[in-house]
């Protein structure tokens, strides 16, 4: 016995298009975060070169 389905419009989104679309958002929202954070990134970055960095070892708490 078959088993007929109902015919779905052609515009219907199927879940991987719907995965896709959630990764693209995801991936845009963190790429917005990171270029905000960028500038004090950077200062941070530049503070730890000036403190001995990874060398600095012990010297610092």
């Amino acid at each position: 016995m078959k088993v007929q389905r109902a015919d779905r419009a052609q515009s219907a989104t199927t879940g991987r298009q719907l995965l896709m679309a959630e990764a693209a958002l995801a991936g845009a929202v963190a790429l917005a975060l990171f270029v905000r954070e960028w500038p004090s990134l950077r200062r941070e970055f530049r503070i730890y070169r000036m403190a001995g960095g990874f060398r600095a070892g012990h010297r610092y708490p």
